[in-house]
């Protein structure tokens, strides 16, 4: 490939080189059939293995066994799923913690089918950091957590203690990111764009237990998890490049060694740049007021006023450094680090935010 920009886009974001190259292989003739992915029937033999190998691989790499979780490949995003879970499960009431933009919507969504009790919230902060101390009810039908959150760069760095209570998270934007113990949750579920593939398909890891004892039945064939774990996600025509794209990631990060070896390599990236962010404290404002709290993914900080911000932005561009603005509701500056970033990138950003404060302090 020629020379690539260093992308810090929040989603879609960067994808692995090697990926790109075998998708692009894929749409010009996949599994020399003849025909491009783009062609082939979902139902031939080369994709269903395509998808067969994408849930075997995910649940390889979360260490959960197949007879105790399923993996379903879904259209409609994450947004899809602030719906489709209280739709299933919620039938008395569910807690919800309040980290962000998009776990204020999936509290939203979820009050339209039953009692939602924000049991936590860092609104009042500017959602600047993780709620410690929570105290969940102890017999809502689920609580729900948003693992990471993409505008405001916090993350949740130890799973909440529910008890006895399901746990579902969005992951959307630090899936498969680092080690951690997966079969504390009940549902997980996280949109690709941001850390596993192309925009277009969702990834939903579920609690077989959970699906069968707690579901409702009396719901739209296409908004039941047990429709499309009983057809194995192919109920009707998948997001077949999507989710090739995304099987094939799976199999970049086992390649690269696993969640180990990727969680190494992104709390190194992140280091990097959030040195370069406390190196020049009063210059540089980072965005997350405690440390413990800062995401590996979604890196946020602040310049003292909008121009240098546009200038800081207008010369990384120019350089090649490409998707720093911050989200259009809150501003400031914001770098995407997602496991596809290399480490070259972050060495370019951190380099370059050295010379913007020497240039304009």
């Amino acid at each position: 490939m020629s020379a690539r920009a260093h992308n810090f886009f929040a989603g879609p974001a960067v994808l692995p080189v090697s990926v790109l190259e075998e998708t692009s292989q894929a749409v010009a003739n996949f599994a020399n059939t003849g025909v491009s992915l783009m062609e082939i029937s979902h139902r031939s033999k080369e994709f269903e293995a395509v998808m067969n190998e994408a849930q075997v691989d995910a649940l390889a790499l979360m260490k959960l066994y197949p007879d105790e979780y399923s993996v379903l490949f879904l259209g409609g995003g994450a947004s899809m799923q602030f719906a489709m879970i209280p739709m299933n499960f919620l039938v008395t009431k569910a807690d919800y913690v309040n980290t962000g933009e998009w776990a204020t919507k999936a509290g939203k969504e979820a009050r339209l089918f039953g009692q939602v009790n924000e049991v936590a919230s860092s609104e009042a902060d500017k959602f600047n950091h993780i709620p410690k101390n929570i105290k969940f009810s102890g017999d809502a039908d689920y609580v729900h957590i948003t693992t990471n959150n993409t505008i405001y760069g916090t993350e949740w760095k130890s799973t909440p203690d529910v008890g006895t209570v399901p746990l579902v998270a969005d992951m959307s934007s630090d899936m498969l990111s680092r080690e951690m113990d997966f079969s504390k949750y009940s549902l997980i579920y996280a949109g690709a764009q941001k850390n596993l593939g192309p925009a277009g398909v969702t990834m939903v890891v579920i609690r077989k237990a959970w699906l069968e004892a707690k579901a409702k039945k009396d719901l739209p064939s296409m908004l039941k998890y047990a429709t499309h774990v009983k057809n194995s996600s192919m109920y009707n025509t998948p997001p077949v490049l999507p989710v090739y794209v995304l099987g094939r990631t799976l199999k970049w990060i086992m390649k690269e060694g696993g969640l180990g070896a990727i969680q190494k390599r992104n709390e190194a990236k992140a280091k990097l740049i959030y040195d370069a962010i406390d190196a020049c404290p009063g210059f540089y404002k980072g965005a997350v007021a405690a440390k413990e709290d800062r995401s590996l993914m979604n890196i946020t900080w602040n310049l003292s006023t909008t121009e240098l911000e546009d200038k800081f932005v207008a010369e990384a561009k120019a350089k090649k450094m490409l998707g720093l603005k911050g989200h259009r509701s809150v501003g400031g500056i914001r770098a995407s680090v997602y496991n596809a970033c290399p480490m070259e990138s972050a060495e370019a950003l951190a380099t370059f935010m050295a010379e913007f404060f020497k240039a304009n302090q």
